[in-house]
């Protein structure tokens, strides 16, 4: 850990003096320690209604103003950006990201992306991303390093350990927990290695889960889970800080449940649920007692439909030709229509995930990149935002899900998450106006990570055709 504060100080002395590295350097929009962007819409991440004719001043990595335009000059010697008919958001905190994507071909492999998916992550708005389990957990570390120390591009990482799986993961780059011992020993060794999360996986064990929880807080790590053989209400009172992809993995109200057994594919029914039933309200009030996060991950879910989302020109620009077509194939094989089962199933989730946070609880939001490969790096992170707003949520409501409730969890809102002086100058600038608007969250211009301006359509056009390779 001492490494790695050193790294980052070291990458904040070297961006401050403008000294940018060959890895980062063509992809500056500018390298002005001190920028004033005048005449800006600001969406705070704090709920707030958006604020017009704003100045925000980016000063040396940190938001030094943000104000009225009329009233908040600029310093002298500022670079000033006019930025009028523009937005400014906080950095996407994106909480359940990876840097593996599906390998395709139906083999279940999941090679690295280490080159592609940090530049899609920044180029998209995400300043601050945590994995939410790794297959190449040496990899994602060293890549953290690497972009901490200013040598290639992307948003600052929170590393997730590999996956605590039990028997019968259909991976073979997971491993498989021979029982409590063996967690506590996965969860010490990575956490000494760098890892600041874990994520317990599908056949985890209560007895496995438990351990990996106990011994995860001991060291203040928290842990994740994409459960199914462990029902929500079970890991909650194992003391779980965070359950992922929501209702619709939650296996607690199938019918043939088996303790510590994964049942068949649930979303049917779960789309057939009625969230006002006594069940689902007391697992929700549940959840939101035991302070347990929830992370939307809609966009993964979203692709198994035949129809769903359209087909952007940049997702096909960004990948490569045969991860295109896989996609492409698996889609055309999916039912869509208003009979769609992919479709049920997320308007379910939606439901769900609108009736958490207006019972307190905590909901933030991440790509997930697996799935059919539908759910593309940064792209999907975007997509959440619509869909939460599809799902009721207001525009300034999903900014704020997908910012300051991922720094909230992280611990870190003090530092960054909301448009607020003082804090780390992590902004995207979006041509448009998302709060009426939420469609036009993608058409990001400039991203400022510690007050360093990236210019997001050259970090695009350097992973054209890379992305599913590399």
């Amino acid at each position: 850990m001492r490494c790695a504060g050193l790294l980052l100080l070291m990458a904040g002395t070297v961006l401050a003096q403008g000294k940018f590295s060959p890895g980062v350097k063509p992809f500056l929009a500018t390298d002005a320690p001190v920028i004033a962007l005048t005449h800006v819409r600001v969406i705070d991440g704090t709920g707030a209604a958006a604020r017009e004719d704003q100045t925000v001043v980016v000063d040396h990595g940190k938001i030094a103003a943000v104000g009225p335009a009329a009233s908040t000059p600029a310093p002298a010697g500022a670079q000033v950006m006019d930025l009028a008919g523009h937005t400014v958001i906080p950095g996407i905190v994106g909480m359940h990201e990876h840097l593996f994507y599906p390998g395709g071909g139906g083999v279940p492999l999941y090679p690295e992306m280490g080159y592609s998916f940090p530049r899609l992550y920044l180029a998209t708005g995400v300043t601050t991303a945590r994995t939410a389990g790794s297959v190449e957990p040496f990899t994602d570390l060293e890549i953290k390093k690497l972009i901490a120390a200013g040598k290639m591009p992307g948003p600052n990482l929170y590393i997730t350990g590999p996956y605590l799986e039990g028997k019968g993961s259909f991976t073979p780059q997971m491993h498989e927990l021979t029982g409590p011992e063996d967690a506590v020993k996965t969860v010490n060794y990575w956490a000494d290695q760098g890892a600041t999360s874990f994520k317990a996986y599908m056949n985890i064990t209560r007895a496995d889960l438990k351990a990996a929880i106990d011994a995860a807080h001991k060291r203040g790590i928290k842990v994740t889970g994409h459960l199914c053989s462990v029902g929500f209400r079970e890991a909650a009172a194992a003391g779980i800080d965070n359950l992922e992809h929501g209702l619709l993995v939650d296996t607690e109200f199938h019918p043939g449940k088996q303790v510590d057994a994964c049942p068949p594919n649930t979303r049917n029914e779960v789309a057939r649920m009625d969230l006002n039933t006594a069940p689902v309200r007391e697992m929700i009030a549940d959840l939101v007692r035991h302070n347990v996060a929830i992370t939307s991950t809609l966009a993964v879910f979203e692709a198994f439909d035949g129809d769903r989302p359209a087909v952007e020109q940049r997702f096909l620009d960004a990948v490569t030709p045969d991860a295109a077509v896989n996609y492409l194939t698996s889609r055309a094989r999916a039912r869509g229509g208003a009979d769609s089962p992919a479709l049920a199933a997320l308007k379910k989730e939606l439901e769900f995930e609108y009736a958490f946070v207006k019972a307190g609880g905590l909901l933030m939001s991440g790509a997930d990149p697996t799935g059919n490969g539908g759910a593309l790096a940064g792209f999907a992170d975007q997509r959440n935002l619509e869909l939460l707003v599809e799902g009721g949520f207001t525009p300034v409501e999903a900014i704020q899900i997908a910012t300051a409730n991922g720094a909230k969890y992280l611990g870190e809102l003090d530092r960054f998450g909301t448009v607020t002086a003082g804090k780390r100058a992590d902004l995207v600038v979006i041509n448009g106006n998302p709060a009426a608007r939420i469609a036009e969250i993608r058409n990001v211009k400039i991203v400022f990570k510690e007050g360093v301006a990236y210019d997001s359509a050259k970090l695009l056009e350097s992973v054209r055709g890379q992305a599913g390779a590399r």
